[in-house]
């Protein structure tokens, strides 16, 4: 008794529909998520035949399963998993799985089918199947914009390449660019081309995890490869002499608050950014979007070259003899013999190892401060660390 209890329990709290059956496809029995799914009263399906929960044509092809199974003991889906579409009271059809067991009992064979809606993993997989393809979309889109990158680039090969001076310096840059490339665009389309694959098999399983896993890492791909294009479009339109410096004033202690608190935001395990100001006074008159550049880009580039408890300390300061904004961090810091060609293009120190990057960054940073009629210097050690001040004066 206590065992049949349990039985009972179980089956009235399944998460999943139960419906047992006779031989005749008559409905013997039917549990509450079953009742739920179907939006039927018990006494309003006991008794009556299976058929009456499928829409056609698998109303008309149920008996039959069962008068074949008598007639040759052959199952057609008893004991096999599989996808129908059941019909509820109002009407709705909807996607199901269905698991049918035969079970002896009382010298008579009782069918129980289990039953699993899915409504939503059917949603489910069509979202992620158009996420898919939106990001495929993406890619492609980005790749004729890389390639757009590329072409702009061997014009400005043609044009320096009038004198010698400038042919050895174009050709220093596209060693440059090539061997940073290679590394920095075959990663991420690397990953995109391997989650894109492994997305084609999970989509079968209907492994959702595993695809939401894949589909993020495309995505983070897609970020890396837009941020190298960026870093390509500024150092272009700076070439083309397509950027100025529009000043305005601004409160300069209000605007590195904001970019503090979007930068801990990407800041990597327990790195904390702290801001100082010195000087009574906070306002400025340089160009403001030139100057994020200038520091997102300095605190970007602490967060990647320190460890994951560091403190990335920015600092801001205004006085009679003009604004300076300091960036500092304990990393790894930039070798003696690297230092001198540092703001250059496309030059990455010789201790970076793995860590991505395009070499452009620092380049651009320095140009931005020359527009806005300010300098760049730093200073810094493999024991240290490294402190990057931006000097303007006040207008």
């Amino acid at each position: 008794m206590e065992n049949a209890a349990l039985l009972s329990a179980i089956v009235k709290n399944a998460i999943d529909g139960i419906i047992t059956i006779d031989d005749l496809g008559t409905i013997e029995s039917i549990n509450p998520a079953a009742c739920k799914l179907f939006d039927y009263f018990p006494e309003e399906v006991v008794g009556k035949n299976i058929a009456m929960l499928m829409p056609s044509p698998h109303a008309g092809k149920h008996d039959q399963y069962l008068k074949n199974y008598k007639t040759t003991g052959k199952p057609s889906i008893i004991g096999v998993g599989r996808e129908l579409v059941g019909l509820r009271k109002d009407g709705y059809q909807f996607p199901m799985k269905l698991g049918v067991s035969e079970v002896q009992y009382a010298g008579r064979a009782i069918f129980a089918g289990f039953i699993h809606d899915l409504t939503q993993q059917k949603l489910d997989e069509e979202r992620l199947k158009n996420y898919a393809s939106h990001l495929e979309e993406l890619v492609e889109e980005r790749t004729k914009s890389l390639n757009d990158t590329i072409e702009a680039l061997q014009t400005a090969k043609e044009k320096v390449s009038h004198t010698l001076e400038k042919q050895v310096e174009l050709s220093r840059l596209k060693n440059r660019f090539l061997a940073m490339a290679s590394h920095e665009f075959r990663t991420p389309l690397s990953s995109i081309q391997l989650s894109v694959s492994l997305i084609e098999k999970y989509f079968e399983s209907g492994d959702g995890i595993n695809l939401s896993k894949h589909l993020f890492k495309i995505k983070n791909s897609v970020t890396s490869l837009t941020a190298i294009l960026n870093d390509f479009l500024y150092v272009d339109n700076l070439e083309a002499g397509k950027v100025s410096a529009s000043n305005s004033h601004f409160d300069l202690v209000e605007f590195a608050e904001g970019i503090i608190e979007e930068m801990q935001l990407l800041a990597k395990g327990n790195q904390n950014i702290i801001f100082a100001h010195s000087g009574i006074r906070t306002k400025v008159y340089l160009d403001k979007n030139l100057l994020r550049n200038c520091v997102t880009n300095l605190i970007t580039n602490a967060i990647k070259y320190s460890g994951d408890t560091c403190c990335i300390d920015l600092k801001t300061q205004i006085n009679d003899q003009g604004c300076t904004v300091t960036v500092h961090d304990d990393g790894i810091g930039i070798p003696l013999e690297n230092q001198e060609h540092l703001f250059e293009a496309f030059y990455r120190a010789n201790n970076t190892g793995n860590i991505p990057g395009t070499g452009l960054g620092l380049n651009i940073v320095a140009r931005y401060v020359v527009l806005m009629k300010g300098t760049a210097h730093f200073t810094s050690s493999q024991a240290q660390g490294t402190l990057f001040t931006l000097t303007f004066p006040i207008s």
